[in-house]
């Protein structure tokens, strides 16, 4: 290294503690990097790439962005998943013997952005850590650093369902221990989709001590250490704002897997991955960015608990019915700001004088909001509304001490009002008598000189002047000017008397800047004094916005106040699927209703493609989960069971990440729901097997449906294409066929979209290619061979069994009857193995079975055959 120059020395010492980050090196009014940096930066930030020489034999790669618009540079590459370690200058150039001293003053990460374009209003930003605690378990701990909030639980060591939580979660970043496992690691990585970073440090410091209050458990105590030792040592600061951090049960709260949770759409779509199209986006009108966050955090996890839900319920209710105070609660809740992630800014250091006019804004609108609430004249409003802490001497302090509209710097003045500060106050009255009197040179100047054009200006670099232009300086009286500046058309001049009044009013308005930032910096002080009191301001303002919300949709979309019963009954009339009626016209809509109780554990719903097989699904879960999280449902009657897990598998998907196919995914998930389900859970099953053979899948998606019927007894909504799949309504006593109607008018396939009891007669499959609007030719060649393939089944059927015309499945185990009966005609060529299927076959009264029974046995003679 000793090649290289000092500096550049300097910045290679920094670097090597940085190695996984973007090292901005503060030079001057630039932020630089060198060599590998400045390579990949140059790239990403699409930045000209230069050189330098460092001292050695080669010039090194150079790249920087100016100082004061770094942060857009940085939002870029943290948005890319990269973090950028800020070095500063942190010593006086002026004092500084050699290299000035240089140090990393802040680690930016993706889990640690506090303001920007990186932030969403709406969406927590997420930095997790994950422990492994021992055989049975891992702790789980994140943190929003913008918000303070902290949370911690234990997850099972099944690595599926810390993945599972972490898809819920939503962290950007995760801190885990060198020594994690690589295979870990890289599903970390790729499923989770969040930056790795390491600390090794969990021991307990006396500050996570104080936040660690309420989790006894030594090993959770150590899982949150660690991410709080992470925090400490990448941001270096007090974070001051870091809230009690709160210890939760998964199994408090409905359990969704990632799949199932994608499969639902609930806080964004399949297809766009975003917002529009989710229920999120259904129901989404809060109106402030804090009660976005919450209303996300409550569909993610719908409650199970019923007596908390029904305190939601009477809350959503009384808002419902108060459709003027309602609206009155809105407009005040629309002029409050960001509570949460301004009292972060405060502790950070980062607020500035305009944030704290928001915050003065927000406080003031309180009081009225207090007194609203109270005026409903309910219990529970009542107790959301002494929770609401005005902060008043706070408001008051905010007021007395800034302007309205400061300027976004907080170190070039004017953010204080006058008469807060006595001082600052002799400093401007100088400063504005000073400005006074230049305004009274130039018009005394005007008319000694009688040069009507002659101005008195002033600049940062030069100070105050008295310009002239070139074509009037003959009007100057000799000796009382003396030149300070010459531009092209004009001369610049200064006046003994000038000189001294510039010095005064400068020295005043220096001190007054200072002075104003001095005390801007103990004004924050007083608010970091509050920060608690905001953050529970924060909680109870932003469980108003959603229950408002759920009001306001509830009513805006006719919905129903859902009741529950402890008998496992679904009573559903007229539901509807909540994000598809608000897409179409609710007019257009066809409502259905859902019955289920002890004797119809499981719906068997049949029905052409595209007919509304999915929606029906999906709209029962939907409406059990919008009962649970509190809100209303689409339906005009709902009677609902608490459910414990909603499990799906509906659409198909490849798992990229992992190499596994959409069949093995939809055996993952089926196993998921299969194992992991209770009588308490719902199951919801789409076209379980196809990705199979017609065989395999039947005889898979039959044994699955057996499986949930005698096992489980979960309420499970299995919908299929395999039409004999219908014939375990006569074997299972808990399982019902419906289907969604479609009727054919002139040629033409209509679905009518409404569910019936029994079976649905057959598929349409090619009238649902013919409105895909697949080539005409095309489809009239699928009906030919159709028909062809009937007949041939027809005749097939006949040859075989002229006593009776049988189902596809019996004419294929007579087939397959026949081929033994032909392969074991000699008995001196016929294997043990034949010999035993053959004395099966002989057994067997086809006749006599149904058309499941057939498939069953032809997919077990045909298993002993190969295997």
């Amino acid at each position: 290294m000793a090649k290289y120059t000092p500096m550049i020395q300097q910045y290679l010492q920094v670097k090597a503690e940085y190695q996984d980050a973007f090292l901005f090196f503060r030079l001057g009014d630039f932020y630089e990097m060198f060599f590998d940096d400045a390579i990949r930066a140059s790239q990403e930030l699409e930045i000209t790439l230069t050189s330098r020489d460092g001292g050695g034999e080669e010039r090194i790669p150079m790249c920087g962005v100016p100082y004061h618009s770094s942060p857009n540079y940085i939002e870029q590459l943290i948005d890319k998943g990269y973090k950028v370690a800020i070095c500063e200058q942190t010593e006086d150039p002026k004092q500084a013997k050699g290299v000035v001293r240089r140090e990393v003053v802040q680690l930016v990460t993706p889990g640690t952005v506090m303001e920007g374009k990186g932030l969403s209003d709406k969406e927590n930003n997420y930095i997790a850590t994950l422990t492994h605690l021992d055989d049975t378990t891992y702790g789980l701990a994140y943190c929003d650093l913008s918000t303070g909030e902290s949370k911690v639980t234990q997850v099972s060591n099944v690595f599926t369902d810390v993945l599972n939580e972490l898809a819920t979660i939503g962290a950007k970043e995760m801190v885990i221990d060198p020594d994690f496992s690589v295979e870990g690691q890289r599903l970390l990585s790729a499923r989770g989709n969040v930056t790795l970073s390491f600390e090794k440090n969990d021991s307990l410091t006396e500050k996570a001590h104080e936040l660690l209050s309420g989790v006894e458990q030594e090993n959770l105590q150590k899982t949150v250490s660690r991410l709080l030792n992470y925090l400490y040592r990448t941001q270096q600061r007090s974070l001051d704002h870091l809230q009690p951090v709160e210890l939760y049960e998964v199994y408090q709260f409905m359990k969704m897997d990632y799949y199932s949770k994608r499969n639902l759409e609930l806080t964004e779509t399949i297809r766009s991955k975003g917002k529009k199209g989710s229920l999120l986006w259904l129901l989404d009108e809060t109106m402030t960015a804090m009660g976005g966050r919450l209303l996300k955090q409550w569909i993610d996890r719908p409650l199970i608990n019923r007596t908390e839900i029904e305190k939601r319920h009477l809350i959503v209710e009384l808002f419902k019915e108060s459709f003027f105070e309602r609206e009155d609660i809105r407009e005040r809740l629309k002029e409050v700001y960001d509570l949460e992630r301004l009292s972060g800014r405060v502790a950070f250091g980062n607020v500035n004088a305009r944030d704290l006019i928001q915050l003065k804004k927000s406080l003031e609108q309180i009081p009225a909001l207090k007194e609203v609430i109270l005026g409903l004249g309910n219990d529970l409003s009542d107790h959301l509304a002494e929770k609401m802490d005005p902060c008043e001497e706070l408001t008051s302090v905010l007021e007395e001490a800034l302007v309205e509209n400061p300027p976004l710097s907080i170190k070039e003045g004017n953010l204080i009002r006058d008469g807060f500060n006595n001082e600052l106050d002799q400093y401007r009255d100088a400063s504005r008598n000073g400005k006074t009197w230049i305004a009274q040179l130039e018009k005394d100047e005007r008319e000694r000189t009688g040069i009507r054009s002659l101005k008195v200006g002033y600049n940062r670099v030069f100070g105050y002047y008295i310009e002239v232009t070139k074509a009037n300086l003959h009007h100057l009286e000799e000796g009382r000017y003396d030149r300070k500046q010459t531009l092209t058309n004009a001369e610049r001049f200064i006046t003994p008397e000038l000189k001294e009044k510039e010095a005064l009013i400068l020295q005043a308005e220096e001190k007054s800047v200072d002075l104003e930032y001095e005390l801007f910096l103990g004004i924050r002080e007083k608010v970091k004094a509050y920060i608690p009191r905001l953050q529970l301001l924060a909680k109870t303002v932003s469980e108003i916005d959603v229950l408002q919300c759920f009001a306001t949709v509830s009513e805006k979309r006719h919905y129903t106040q859902p009741l529950f019963n402890e008998e496992r009954r679904i009573v559903i009339k007229d539901g509807r699927h909540p994000v598809v009626e608000k897409v179409m016209d609710r007019q257009e809509y066809v409502p259905n209703d859902c019955y289920m109780d002890k004797e119809r554990e499981i719906l068997l719903i049949t029905g052409p493609n595209m007919s509304g097989k999915s929606t029906f699904m999906r709209q029962l879960a939907l409406t059990s989960i919008l009962a649970q999280i509190g809100c209303y449902v689409p339906a005009s009657e709902a009677n609902l069971p608490i459910f414990d897990q909603v499990f799906t598998r509906i659409g198909a998907a490849d798992d990229l990440i992992s190499g596994q196919s959409t069949f093995m995914v939809e055996m993952l998930e089926a196993k998921n729901a299969i194992t992991n389900a209770s009588t308490e859970s719902l199951i919801l099953f789409d076209e379980i097997g196809r990705g199979t053979s017609t065989y395999d899948g039947m005889a898979l998606a039959q044994a699955i449906i057996e499986y949930i019927h005698e096992n489980i007894g979960a309420k499970t909504l299995f919908s299929t294409h395999y039409h004999e799949l219908t014939a375990l309504e006569e074997q299972l006593q808990m399982v019902k066929n419906v289907h969604v109607s479609a009727m054919e008018h002139n040629g033409k396939l209509v679905f009518l979209h409404k569910v019936k009891e029994g079976a649905a007669d057959k598929s349409y499959g090619i009238h649902v290619a013919e409105l895909a609007e697949l080539p005409a030719k095309l489809i009239n060649r699928a009906n030919e061979i159709l028909n062809e393939l009937e007949k041939k089944g027809e005749k097939s059927t006949e040859k075989q069994t002229p006593v009776k015309k049988q189902d596809d499945s019996l004419a294929q185990l007579s087939f397959f009857s026949e081929e033994i009966k032909e392969k074991t005609s000699n008995e001196e060529k016929v294997s043990t193995k034949e010999k035993r299927i053959m004395d099966e076959i002989k057994n067997l009264d086809i006749l006599e079975m149904t058309p499941m029974e057939a498939l069953n046995v032809l997919y077990k003679l045909q298993k002993k055959m190969k295997g």
